[in-house]
């Protein structure tokens, strides 16, 4: 083997040469790879347009007043369609949010904490996520949301 016939790759600590033969062959089969989650790609993007256009096509359209209706749970739309919303359903939203993101990374966090070596970064890390939620919790006991009335 000659001296032209290798390359320096630094990627690899462990080996410092590797034959330029070698190296065509893994880039092959790393672009190999891609192609497969490309063709993939592909095949979902054209199922979903053959699914649709065979939908537009195979419908039957016979338009009718009451088919151009608004429809909604069964009841013929009366009235404008604005309507005035309150705002304390917005809120009610907000702290369900504040809770169910509280409750999805509790119970990964307590697995981690229980593992050795990561009691105190993970206990700084949560006391930290617990602050920021306890931010939003007082902002909605500032406001008023939690007092039952």
């Amino acid at each position: 083997m000659d001296v032209r016939d290798v390359a320096y790759v630094p990627e690899v600590p462990h080996v410092a040469y590797v034959p330029v033969h070698q190296q065509t062959t893994l880039a092959s089969e790393h672009f190999q790879s891609y192609s497969v989650v490309g063709l993939l790609a592909l095949v979902g993007v054209l199922f979903v347009a053959v699914a649709f256009g065979a939908g537009r096509l195979l419908r039957p359209v016979v338009p009718t007043p009451e088919k151009l209706l608004t429809y909604e749970c069964g009841v013929d739309p009366v009235g404008e369609g604005w309507a005035h919303t309150q705002v304390r359903y917005y809120v009610y939203a907000f702290l369900y949010v504040i809770f169910a993101v509280d409750s999805i990374f509790l119970f990964p966090w307590a697995t981690v904490f229980a593992a050795p070596g990561y009691g105190a970064t993970t206990l700084v890390e949560m006391f930290i996520f617990l602050g920021f939620l306890a931010v939003g919790l007082l902002y909605a006991w500032k406001k008023g949301v939690l007092a039952w009335a």
